[in-house]
């Protein structure tokens, strides 16, 4: 009778301190003149869930969230305007990629790889990244060109 409410309220402080966590990235964030505002942060917490459940996908923390906005915020092709647009994008492309690569490949590898490929081959374009990342999926499927280092878990 009580289950439904208890776990209700576990949800909601569990939002908050993801909320929280993330909201606290704007230190290292503002550095590059890129800030989340909360409902910013909310909305990326949903469109993580939402590409989380369509990849049949479950992750007990918000490391990998972390990670992006850690990252990708040193890049000279977002500004504080599609900063969390691009996040969102960034999401499902990372999910999208861990599936189609079968977690072969570690998760840090895997945002490290994204960041390179959207400086340096997309100049700061989504669609050619998705475009590279298609290109890499098929790559990896074949074994081609692939470096051993791909393929060592992240130890964190």
């Amino acid at each position: 009778m009580f289950l439904p409410r208890i776990l209700e309220s576990i949800d909601t402080s569990i939002s908050e301190k993801y909320l929280n966590e993330l909201l606290e990235m704007n230190q290292i964030t503002k550095e590059h003149g890129l800030v989340l505002t909360p409902e910013e942060v909310k909305n990326m917490m949903i469109v993580r869930s939402q590409a989380l459940c369509s990849y049949g996908r479950v992750e007990l923390d918000i490391a990998m969230t972390k990670e992006l906005v850690a990252v990708f915020c040193t890049s000279s092709y977002i500004n504080n305007d599609n900063f969390a647009t691009i996040l969102n994008e960034l999401h499902e492309i990372f999910y999208y990629l861990k599936n189609e690569t079968e977690d072969q490949i570690g998760d840090y590898k895997l945002i490290h790889m994204m960041k390179d490929y959207f400086d340096y081959d997309c100049g700061g374009s989504l669609e050619l990244l998705k475009s590279k990342i298609e290109g890499f999926i098929e790559d990896f499927r074949k074994g081609v060109g692939l470096k051993e280092s791909l393929f060592e878990r992240d130890e964190f």
